[in-house]
Parts: structure tokens; sequence; C-alpha cells
């Protein structure tokens, strides 16, 4: 080979590297580029909110949410509804109307009522005999946005009976509904050696403490979702108590109370035990046909003597009572034979047992409604002897039983109070803004001059009458 072939072949030598190079430069550049545009696609998707009912993605009901500043996400009542399997409606449940302040959310097991500017939410369980609402608090009041009312993530988890999830870092939101939770642990806790999961609608909303009623042998015990053992499958029946998150267990047809640990904390001894506030922690509990109250650690705070603990209000759903057992903010009604006393809700007793019953039932008068209490005010009506009194929260008579009756009226979509003495008739309102009584939820009188005169007397009747019939004449 001469010295030309070599210079040939070295040039073609130089020209084919140069070639592979390129090559290689542009394969490198392309890869970068794709990564880069894999990068870019991931951020992209990275900041797009995703959510998913169920595991099902939702478009829709992500563009309801309002994100503020604070970190607080918002989600319009009514238009949110629908996907949780809810109706919605204008006002209240127990009083109709089409006030846009108010409204309420139903399915066929439950109903759950807002109000602007409130943190309590009142639900009613439908399954239940009673019109006994119980309630739930939320950190951030309802908020009206354009008009519509919106309440926070947690108003939705409380109300909805949902499990809400915002992962921010993948900006990623999944909600989980009861009755698909329930349906997923079914076949799970048959995994774990028990027959089936408990079935009623206020036991699967342990489910979202992820906590399981199960059964196994026909008794009911409580599991963790990971199989753990919380009380043992030895009773008869238990109920989740949504408000403490303790169970109401029966065994030979007698209740008490556990903790989820186990802890007893009302013996189990009582016939029957129900939930009466709360804030409180009160239960009226029944033992051989009589009853009385007990606090959450089993506590008497009203003696189980007693012909009745609470009273039937069904004749004034005008009024919208939601609590049957405490009445204007403080008073629980205690009957005892043939006469009502009332005490407080620390136990106290207010009154002696003296009257007849408690509010007014129309019966002449075709535009009176029945009056059980004038709400603004918190004062209730008690009659005796078929003439009325107005008793405040502190259980003192605002005058003696003398009037004829004590009645409510509604014109115009708005509620009228009076008081009927001889024939003529007053305004409650009117007559109690003259007599000092506000309109706040502790309705104290100036001149009350601490009618309980001490932590444990009765308070007596000075029949001073407050001048009602002076207002009159």
């Amino acid at each position: 080979m001469n010295l030309i072939e070599e210079s040939f072949l070295d040039k073609q030598e130089k020209k084919k590297r140069r070639t592979t190079g390129i090559i290689l430069a542009a394969i490198i550049l392309v890869i970068v580029i794709i990564i880069a545009i894999i990068g870019y696609l991931m951020y992209i998707k990275s900041t797009i909110l995703r959510l998913t009912i169920d595991g099902q993605s939702n478009e829709k009901m992500k563009e309801l949410l309002v994100f503020e500043e604070n970190g607080i996400i918002y989600a319009p009542i009514k238009e949110i509804a629908p996907y949780f399997g809810y109706d919605s409606y204008n006002g209240e449940y127990s009083e109709k109307s089409e006030i846009q302040s108010k409204c309420y959310v139903e399915s066929e097991n439950e109903v759950a009522n807002f109000e602007l500017g409130q943190n309590k939410i009142y639900k009613l369980d439908l399954a239940e005999d009673d019109e006994n609402y119980e309630y739930v608090y939320i950190k951030n009041p309802v908020k009206a946005i354009n008009g519509v009312l919106y309440v926070s993530t947690e108003g939705l988890e409380k109300a909805f009976n949902i499990s809400f999830e915002y992962d921010q870092e993948k900006n990623v939101i999944n909600i989980f509904t009861m009755p698909y939770l329930y349906e997923y642990y079914s076949s799970v806790v048959l995994d774990h050696g028990y027959t089936e999961l408990n079935d009623e609608f206020v036991n699967q909303k342990s489910i979202l403490k992820e906590q399981l009623i199960v059964e196994k042998n026909n008794q009911y015990g409580v599991i963790k979702t990971d199989g753990t053992t919380l009380l043992e499958p030895k009773y008869d029946s238990i109920m989740y108590l949504t408000n403490t998150g303790d169970y109401l267990v029966e065994t030979n047809e007698k209740f008490g109370i556990l903790s989820p640990t186990g802890e007893t904390k009302v013996q189990i001894m009582y016939d029957s035990i129900e939930l009466m506030d709360s804030d409180t922690g009160l239960y009226v509990a029944e033992k051989d046909e009589k009853y009385g109250v007990i606090d959450s650690k089993g506590n008497i705070k009203i003696y189980i003597e007693n012909d009745e603990v609470g009273m039937d209000v069904t004749n004034f759903l005008a009024n919208n009572i939601k609590n049957k057992y405490i009445l204007a903010e403080n008073l629980i009604p205690v009957q005892k034979g043939e006469l009502w006393a009332l005490y407080d809700k620390n136990g106290k007793q207010l009154t002696e047992f003296k009257y007849d019953s408690f509010g007014y039932i129309a019966s002449n008068n075709r535009d009176a409604i029945n009056l059980l209490v004038i709400p603004n005010y918190n004062v209730l009506v008690a009659c005796k002897d078929e003439k009325y009194a107005l008793i405040n929260s502190s259980g003192a008579e605002l005058f003696g039983t003398v009037a004829d009756d004590i009645y409510m009226e509604i014109s115009g979509g708005e509620k009228h109070y009076y008081i009927g003495v001889n024939d003529e008739k007053m305004d409650a309102e009117d007559w109690l803004k003259k007599n000092g009584i506000t309109n706040d939820s502790n309705n104290q009188t100036k001149n009350s001059n601490n009618n309980s005169t001490n932590n444990n007397s009765i308070v007596e009747n000075d029949d001073a009458n407050s001048n009602i019939t002076e207002e009159n004449e």
C-alpha cells in the first residue's frame, strides 16, 4: 500500500468517525428533547388537580371546589350533594321554606341542615321514630359565595359521611363514600374470620374512623380495618355513637357504654341508654321503667326515679324543636307521677314538681299555633290548672301561671308570639323586652335577683306575676 492509498483510507476513517459522532450527538439530542418533553408533560400533569370519587375520576366535581389562600377548600352544598347520593333544598327540613340562607340535604337515611354563618350542622337519622337531632361542629362556618352556600371539606365529611383526602404533593383528591367503603370492607372482614359487617346505617359510620362492627356466631364485636380486635365479638348488639366515638353495647338485655379501647365508661346495667346532648355528654338512662340522667362516665346527674325525662315535641313542629330533652338551651323537663319539674344540664333541680304540662296547645283561636318555647329569648311555656306562665332558662317564672293563652301566629312568613289575658292579647316579645329580658342565649332578666338562692335549692314561685295584668289594663 502506497502513501496515496493510506491517505485516502485515513480520510475515509475520519469521515466515518465524524458521521458516527454526528449521529450519536443527534441521538443524544433527541433523547434530551424526549426527556424534556416527558418532564414538561409530568410538570403540567402535576399542576392539574385530579379528583376521584370511589376510585373514578370526576372532572365536573373538581370544577366546583374553591381553594382559598389559607388552604381551606370549600364546596357549594346544593351543587355537590348529588355526587354523594343526596337531594338538596332551600330552607330547613323541619320547617320548609325557600329561605336561601339555609339549606338541607337528604338521603334515604339521613338529613343534614346548614345555615349561613353557623359552624353547627344538625343531622337527623330518618330510621329513628322520633325527631331528635344530633349535631356536629365544624371549624369554619358555612359561608356564601356569589349568593350560594358553601361548606368546608370538613363539613362535607361530617354532613355527607365521606372521606376526603387531599395529597397536595401529588395534587390529587381522593373521596370515598360510606356505601363504597362498606362494600369494600364487607369482603375484607371475611378474611379475618367474621361472618359479616354490620349493615345498620349508624354503624356504617364507624368505617370512617377505620373501625368495623362485625358479627360472629350471632355475637357482635369491633375490629380495626387491619383486623386488630378492639371489642371481642361477645355482645348481643352494638351501636356506634357518632358524637363520642364510643359504643353502646347490649348483653342479656342490659346496656352500657364502652370506648374503642375496651374501657367501660358506663356499666352494662341499664334497660336503655340514649344520648340526650353531645356538648355535655349526657344520656337518658332507664332502669326498672324509671328514668334519669347519667354522664359519659356513668355518674348519675338526675336520679333514676322518674316516669319521664324529656317530652314529646311532635305537637310543636312549627317551633322547630331539635332536642326533646333540653329546651330553651338549658331546661330538662322531668315527669314524676302526673306533674312536671325542670332541671338544668348540671342535674340541678330548678322547680318543684308542680306543672301539669309544658307548652300551649291551641284550641279556640283558629289563628293560634301551638307554642313550646319563644326561641330568640329561650323562654318556655308552662301550664298549671289551665293557666300559663313563661319560664326563663334558669327555671324562674317571669310571671305566675295567670295567662289564658301563650301562642304563636305566622303572618307574611314571620312568626309572632302573644300572651292572652282576659280576652286581650299583648305582643310577647314586646313584653319580654320591656321587662329587661334580652334575646341572647342566656336570657337572664335584669330583675331576676337570683331566684335560685343557692346551688342546691329549688326555685320557689314568688307569685309576683311580674305585673302582667297591669300590661293588659
